[in-house]
């Protein structure tokens, strides 16, 4: 076997996080509402097919393919370690979807990425892709005895591709016969494929939390899994990985490119499973009377599916916050309803740069059945940009996984087309100078509808050269001015966005110590959207200054004026 230090990666190096996919973090690995297959092992034990000792990281690639070097001039957080965004993804949603359905299991994610770690390097080198599938084929050694336990073909080379003996295969590496009680479909696909890391690493979490085992008990762990390989060797290689990952924490790395990475053979013969040992014969009863056979008890109703009310297709404008009418019930199989059954609700495949939850302020949440069995879907907050995204609501107990889908589209607000006054008016702006514009507001529109959000600036405009509207120069402006929080003069101010009417209200505009004359406004959007604005500025009128009385010469005790006597005429 190799030694464990040859494997354990040097917590000091530093990743760069280069990618992040738009589901990453938290989402739930929910799957087709078909339910798995039911038979299989109660407790999987290392007398399992799984089990077979099949060495340690024999898929183990260079260290430059599993830990990739940070670009010059960048770097990850001491001691982080990179796992390829698309793995880290499917341990988390694997994680979040076992947790749901067995939450006494108290599975981490880190203990799945320890495993893929060992067992394929996180796919790494071999092409993985953003939906879970590799260009290359996962596929360990010939199970046919020779150096190696003999597994003789259970699969008819579906999964393997091989008719005679079966291969562990995947980033996971299952071996086909454990695949068929085990699989899961971890990306709802409505395939459950060993060869896609989100099937495998949800399988694999089921796997480990078979037979109500509770992982954070040490014994547990470890009998979890040297069931998933009985090697002494292999179960310390994937405890060191997974406390690395939880103690070194981790970053997402871009998923490496496929390469010509052969798998290194074997250091020693593998022993074949161990045969289960034998029980000794059970002793009989003293005779006595027959005891009478014991009745069969009802079985429990179980889910047994999950119904979408509403409407299915999700819309809301960039960035508005909206809820959905769509919720979902969950139905047992005795009909009633699963009256606090977990539901686990995701966004993925997003293009709108980040539609969440709003309250969660994330891409996932779990929600629990009311007493109709009805879930609701939380308010979201569409993204900042215009796209599609798909929506899952997904409901499983321990054999049973259902799956509603719904799809999302956040379409861009409608931009303005044109600014007009809210007065209607098509005469300049007039005032006395010294009296301030206020109460005067404009109107966004777009093909004569009016827009909410429109931004705009305001400012004080003159012909420049070639005729072209320029800004005035704040140092030499002597006409109307607006007024910052400080007081100072503004000739440039950002207006408030339009409000639901479309409207755009204009601040108090001054004109004291203005002289007379006309001057001219712009309110420009960012779409390029301009109106003008003439202001004409009149001079205050001069009053008339009032008349001084001269004394009248009627008045009383006034002497009548003396008259001159006239020659009379010949």
């Amino acid at each position: 076997m190799k030694p464990l230090h040859r494997h354990v990666v040097n917590t000091s190096r530093k990743v760069l996080c280069t990618a992040a996919l738009a589901a990453s973090l938290t989402t739930a690995a929910v799957v087709t509402n078909t339910p798995t297959a039911g038979a299989g092992e109660s407790e999987p034990t290392p007398d399992s097919p799984q089990a077979t000792d099949r060495g340690d990281a024999r898929l183990d690639l260079p260290d430059l393919v599993a830990d990739p070097p940070p670009p010059p001039g960048a770097a990850a957080p001491e001691g982080a370690s990179g796992i390829p965004g698309t793995a880290l993804d499917a341990y988390k949603r694997g994680a979040v979807s076992v947790a749901a359905a067995l939450p006494h299991c108290n599975l981490p994610w880190q203990l799945l990425a320890g495993i893929g770690r060992v067992e394929s390097v996180h796919a790494s080198g071999y092409g993985l892709k953003s939906d879970g599938y590799t260009e290359k084929p996962i596929r360990g050694p010939r199970l046919d005895g020779n150096g190696f336990a003999q597994i003789k073909d259970s699969d008819h080379g579906e999964w393997d591709g091989d008719t005679e003996y079966d291969r562990a295969v995947g980033p996971l590496q299952f071996i086909p016969e454990t695949w068929k009680a085990w699989g899961a479909d971890g990306n709802a696909d409505g395939k459950r494929d060993p060869n896609n890391i989100y099937d495998a690493a949800l399988g694999a979490g089921l796997y480990l939390c078979a037979g109500d085992r509770d992982l954070s008990d040490p014994a547990k762990l470890d009998q979890a899994i040297l069931s998933y390989n009985s090697s002494r060797d292999y179960v310390n290689s994937v405890l060191g990985y997974m406390r690395q990952y939880q103690d070194g924490g981790v970053t997402d790395v871009p998923n490496p490119p496929a390469g010509n990475y052969p798998t290194p053979p074997p250091t020693a013969p593998l022993p074949t499973p161990r045969p289960p040992a034998p029980q000794p014969p059970a002793t009989k009863p003293p005779a006595s009377k027959p005891a009478e056979p014991e009745k069969p008890k009802p079985s429990a109703p179980r889910l047994a599916k999950l119904e979408l009310i509403g409407d299915p297709d999700l819309r809301a404008e960039v960035g508005a916050a909206f809820t959905p009418d769509a919720k979902v019930k969950a139905v047992l199989s005795d009909g009633k309803p699963a009256v606090g059954q977990k539901v686990v609700l995701v966004v993925e495949a997003d293009t709108t740069g980040g539609t969440l939850f709003q309250d969660a302020k994330k891409a996932d949440v779990v929600v629990l059945t009311d007493a109709q069995g009805i879930a609701r879907v939380p308010a979201l907050t569409a993204g900042p940009k215009a796209g599609t995204f798909s929506f899952r609501a997904s409901a499983y107990d321990a054999t049973n996984q259902f799956t509603v889908m719904l799809r999302g589209a956040v379409t861009a607000k409608p931009v303005a087309d044109l600014l007009v006054r809210a007065d209607h008016g098509t005469k300049p702006l007039e005032t006395v100078a010294g009296t301030s514009v206020k109460d005067f507001g404009l109107v966004a529109t777009a093909k004569g509808q009016p827009v909410a959000g429109t931004k705009a600036t305001a400012d004080l405009v003159a012909k420049g050269e070639g005729g072209a509207w320029v800004p005035v120069d704040p140092a030499k402006a002597t006409g109307p001015y607006f007024k910052g929080k400080d007081g100072k003069k503004l000739f440039t101010l950002e207006l408030d966005p339009s409000d639901a009417d479309g409207k755009i209200t204009l601040p108090e505009l001054f004109t004291t110590d203005v002289a007379p004359g006309t001057y001219f406004l712009r309110v420009l959007t960012p779409d390029k959207v301009e109106l003008i604005l003439e202001l004409k500025i009149t001079a205050a009128a001069t009053p008339i200054p009032t008349p001084t009385p001269t004394p009248n010469s009627t008045s009383a005790g006034t002497p009548a004026p003396t008259r001159t006597p006239t020659a009379a005429k010949p």
